[in-house]
């Protein structure tokens, strides 16, 4: 690893003019569990670290009739032990309850893990079901990103130079809502999700009123399933239509063979995923 130097701001403002000040050769830390990695691989270098721990901005996390708001360094053990987000954010609990173990869920984020820009990351596709909207701030001040919008490729994503996620805003869910997130591993020790697929669902009379689709792993980055997200709208609740969303979902993927499985693999396990989410999600949103 390369020497570099490291800062701890206390406020947004001062991290914004750190980060400024270096025009693109500082990194901000959340947690650091793939940034630390990176520098130390070479796959990423830095003159300047900037650790956001310490920001009270980014460790808001409120959750109430007006919807979930998510400082972008919030860990990922507070995510899941927080009973409102449970019962009203399921698929985000599910994705922040199996990224790594105790420990790296103590330092992991959930705007890290976003920012990482992974295709396989398990916190993006539930973002994307449950319509979360990225807040990002920089020099130049603020804007918001809708979360399918925010990657752009494997490991890229809109951040321009000097500019940060600050926190995610997800809406208040409406009446008999349910997520679910659920991902396909080969084994323990490989914890990177050869599939992945979030879902959101609003169910009324045995019928699908509203719903979100997020597939991670089978693109080069997380997908929103928009067309079957719609498609979805106004079907039955029956595994005839969990079945035939397998199949819509298997169309709109571009999956490759890498060490973790193959195309034809990743293509099958899609189906069966996104029949098994649905499932699972409706039943949460009729429970």
């Amino acid at each position: 690893m390369l020497d570099f130097d490291f800062a701890c701001p206390t406020s947004l403002a001062d991290a914004i003019e750190v980060l400024a000040a270096h025009n693109g050769s500082a990194r901000p830390l959340a947690g650091g569990t793939d940034l630390i990695d990176y520098l130390r691989t070479g796959r990423l270098s830095a003159n300047m670290v900037v650790d956001l721990k310490r920001i009270p901005e980014l460790r808001v996390l409120t959750c109430g009739d007006n919807g979930l708001t998510l400082g972008a360094a919030v860990p990922c053990c507070e995510i899941y032990g927080n009973e409102q987000i449970v019962k009203n954010y399921s698929a985000l609990s599910d994705a922040c309850s199996i990224i790594g173990g105790l420990q790296i869920q103590s330092r992991a984020s959930v705007g890290g893990n976003l920012c990482t820009s992974g295709p396989a990351a398990d916190s993006t596709p539930a973002l994307i079901a449950l319509n979360a909207q990225v807040q990002l701030v920089g020099k130049g001040g603020s804007r918001s990103v809708a979360v399918e919008d925010f990657c752009t490729g494997p490991s890229a994503n809109v951040l321009q130079p000097g500019e940060i996620v600050q926190q995610l805003t997800l809406p208040a869910p409406a009446a008999g809502s349910g997520s679910h997130y659920r991902r396909f591993i080969p084994r323990n020790e490989m914890d990177i999700a050869v599939v992945g697929v979030g879902a959101s669902v609003t169910v009324a009379d045995g019928k699908i009123t509203a719903a979100r689709v997020g597939l991670g792993a089978v693109a080069p980055k997380p997908l929103f399933a928009a067309d079957l997200s719609q498609w979805l709208v106004g079907q039955p609740t029956s595994d005839a239509t969990y079945k035939e969303a397998g199949e819509r979902a298997r169309q709109i993927i571009s999956p490759i063979d890498d060490h973790r499985g193959t195309a034809e693999f990743r293509t099958h396990v899609t189906g069966v995923l996104v029949e098994r989410v649905l499932r699972e999600a409706v039943a949460r949103a009729t429970a």
